[in-house]
């Protein structure tokens, strides 16, 4: 994990502050998150959210960017920043020094190649132990992704161009961690004018082959609504 660029702040402590990307993705079923693995004390392993410093010359989503690129090769299909988290320090600077972490969130799907150095995908279900404040941005991005699946389309930054509606409600589901009543959600999917259909079916197994859908993109003078889902009854 690289230092943090440390700030003056006239007569308060020092400031470091670090960009902290989470990168999310489904696999095998479940939500994971990458994380790194490096050396705590007395040479134990530990797990901690890849970060970088925040250099002089560039903003604090240029530096987000640029650690999603070291880390994946590219920029995450969905980037954007979180929450910014002050503390989590034990060690003896950490009176001293004031830390900031700027969260932020990198989602790919789950065909996105092999991470970069000592990433690791960790199940939502299985995360190890982290430190107290690297938990906490945990918990807090898990909540953010969970309320903008209904503000924003990240669902279908996770999935391929066209995808069957049973693929994008299971996407959401998975974004959502609960299920959906599947009536209703194609309601709500159509009334929200989000998706629209292609001319190309899939074979889903028995039955009819299923119709592929795409992302419509927003269009001008189109209003469009949020999507929001009943449980299954």
């Amino acid at each position: 994990m690289a230092a943090r660029r440390t700030l003056a702040r006239g007569h308060g402590r020092p400031l470091t502050v670090a960009v902290e990307l989470l990168i999310v993705a489904p696999r095998r079923g479940e939500l994971a998150v990458a994380l790194e693995r490096g050396a705590g004390r007395g040479g134990r392993e530990r797990w901690v959210i890849p970060s970088d410093a925040l250099r002089p010359d560039e903003s604090v989503d240029e530096a987000a960017a640029r650690l999603a690129r070291r880390l994946m090769g590219e920029r995450p299909t969905f980037l954007d920043q979180i929450v910014a988290l002050g503390g989590g320090g034990r060690s003896a600077d950490s009176a001293k020094t004031a830390q900031i972490g700027i969260v932020y969130l990198g989602l790919v799907p789950e065909s996105w190649p092999v991470l970069a150095g000592e990433l690791t995908w960790k199940p939502f279900s299985q995360v190890p132990p982290l430190s107290a404040r690297h938990r906490e941005a945990l918990e807090r991005t898990l909540v953010a992704i969970r309320t903008r699946v209904d503000q924003q389309p990240i669902a279908f930054r996770l999935l391929p161009a066209a995808f069957t509606l049973t693929e994008l409600q299971s996407t959401y589901e998975l974004l959502l961690g609960r299920p959906l009543h599947k009536a209703s959600f194609r309601r709500s999917l159509h009334a929200s004018a989000l998706v629209e259909p292609t001319d190309e079916w899939r074979s889903e197994g028995r039955g009819r082959p299923a119709q592929l859908f795409r992302y419509a993109a927003p269009r001008r003078r189109r209003p469009r609504r949020g999507v929001r889902f009943d449980l299954p009854g």
